[in-house]
């Protein structure tokens, strides 16, 4: 978590899709760069399930930044901390009985924030994973806002596949509390990698205290969530993931994201155990979108591993030069 100061923005009285209305919602953010005279130049990260307020220095280090990808000298980067999210943003109850909370709530709550801010119009909206349902939604609730829109390693709906590890994740916290959102973690990080990096990087090595060294590194990572996250943020977050549908009541997805009138881009991952790359290609295809991919061996994670690859996708969307060396290539046409 970064110690950089969040800023809020308060919100009265929001209604949530199930009806529920909060009569409070503080929305902590960061900004980045200043909103340029015609107030037509920011750029929105959304982050990802265990993510934060802060892109720019934190989860996409890298990318954002005097001289980098998106240059904080010409874009004003906002990046919010979603509705659901334990990291500055409040208002919405968490545990039993509350209140379910979707990436449609998610993004009107953060066009409120934009339409205070000011801005006129956004260059870029952006995300990977849960970061890019959110994109998704952004690109189809408010179709004419958006210059560009650029999802990572995310599905137009979340499949049967994602909701059943979800369940799995759930019942862990369910069953075990905290302890069972050690499990959970432990349980997705073998999804967010893939088997041939776990090899490369572990094989049958065994630690000091006798353990296999993979056995070691996700424990590691489930203590490490532990201390940074509380179990009814992930619980919120991970019914948000299921609730994703793009196309619901508004004629499936392909007809949900023609509507939106900029540029639309997605960019799989070859090995990616949650949301493999057939299926970004497929709803990029029927959306008259854009696809990419970037290749690694880290698998779903690439999105949050890869700055470089990242960043230049980035900068291809928002009509920048390419450079070469990095081999990114898009296939299809632009919507509309």
């Amino acid at each position: 978590m970064s110690d950089r100061t969040l800023r809020q923005h308060r919100v009265a009285d929001f209604r949530l899709e199930c009806g529920v209305v909060l009569p409070e919602v503080v929305q902590a953010y960061h900004l980045d760069g200043e909103l340029n005279a015609a107030r037509d130049n920011l750029v929105l990260p959304f982050h990802s399930l265990t993510g934060n307020a802060d892109a720019v220095e934190g989860w996409w280090k890298g990318v954002f930044g005097p001289g980098l990808a998106i240059d904080t000298d010409r874009y004003a980067v906002l990046c919010p901390n979603l509705l659901g999210s334990c990291y500055g943003t409040t208002g919405l109850p968490k545990g039993p009985g509350a209140p379910k909370v979707t990436p449609r709530d998610q993004v009107r709550l953060v066009r409120r924030l934009v339409d205070d801010l000011g801005a006129k119009q956004v260059a870029l909206a952006t995300g990977g994973s849960l970061g890019g349902m959110v994109a998704l939604e952004w690109a189809a609730s408010f179709p004419t806002l958006t210059r560009s829109v650029v999802c990572f390693a995310a599905p137009a709906a979340h499949t049967a596949h994602a909701i059943g590890l979800n369940q799995v994740q759930r019942r862990a916290i369910e069953i075990g509390g905290d302890q069972g959102l050690e499990l959970a973690r432990m349980a997705a990080m073998l999804t967010y990698r893939t088997p041939a990096e776990l090899q490369m990087r572990f094989g049958r090595d065994v630690a000091d205290d006798g353990r296999y060294q993979i056995q070691s590194y996700l424990t590691h990572q489930g203590e490490k969530l532990r201390a940074r996250l509380d179990a009814g943020t992930y619980l919120a977050l991970i019914d948000a993931m299921d609730a994703h549908d793009v196309g619901e009541g508004r004629g499936g997805a392909a007809a949900a994201l023609r509507s939106f009138r900029g540029r639309l881009i997605g960019v799989g991952i070859p090995g990616d155990l949650l949301y493999p790359p057939e299926e970004v290609r497929a709803w990029t295809m029927a959306a008259g979108g854009e696809y990419a991919e970037i290749h690694s061996i880290h698998g779903h994670d690439a999105f949050l591993l890869e700055p470089a690859r990242v960043g230049e996708i980035l900068r291809i969307a928002l009509g920048e030069p390419a450079e070469a060396e990095t081999g990114i290539a898009l296939a299809g046409g632009i919507a509309g």
